[in-house]
């Protein structure tokens, strides 16, 4: 469990409302270019360079954690979520929150290793693009 640090995290402003409205109702760790431009329908000025300072100071506070997934930027998602997997769609490249983990996975270490940590990536195609594949093309 992330406990959160004595990091001054500045003012309350729309933007950062804005950023942390969307990570709340993201199913998966976001990039910053998705969260900027989710953000953009509440506060259309908001910049990119404003997206990443927010995330820098909300990471560093313990509010937001950097997940770091195969092939791709530094994704973000709340920091103080019970610790869980991803699935990485290799379509769209959306990443989504697992449900859990699977304890096997640890009792499968050879005897006399010990586990500090462990990050699974399950990687596939998501329920939207392998619907959008099966269904038919028109003409």
């Amino acid at each position: 469990m992330h406990t959160r640090k004595s990091v001054r995290i500045g003012r309350d402003t729309r933007q950062r409302r804005a950023i942390l409205e969307v990570l709340r109702k993201a199913n998966g760790p976001l990039t910053p270019s998705e969260i900027c431009r989710w953000a953009r329908r509440r506060v259309p000025s908001l910049g990119i360079a404003t997206v990443y300072r927010h995330l820098r100071v909300l990471t560093a506070a313990g509010l937001l954690r950097r997940v770091e997934l195969p092939g791709g930027s530094a994704r973000f998602e709340w920091g103080d979520i019970p610790h869980h997997h991803h699935f990485l769609c290799r379509r769209c490249t959306r990443a989504f929150c697992t449900s859990s983990c699977r304890r096997r996975l640890i009792e499968a270490v050879p005897r006399g290793f010990k586990v500090e940590s462990h990050e699974v990536t399950l990687i596939g195609i998501c329920r939207q693009c392998f619907h959008r594949r099966k269904q038919p093309r028109p003409g």
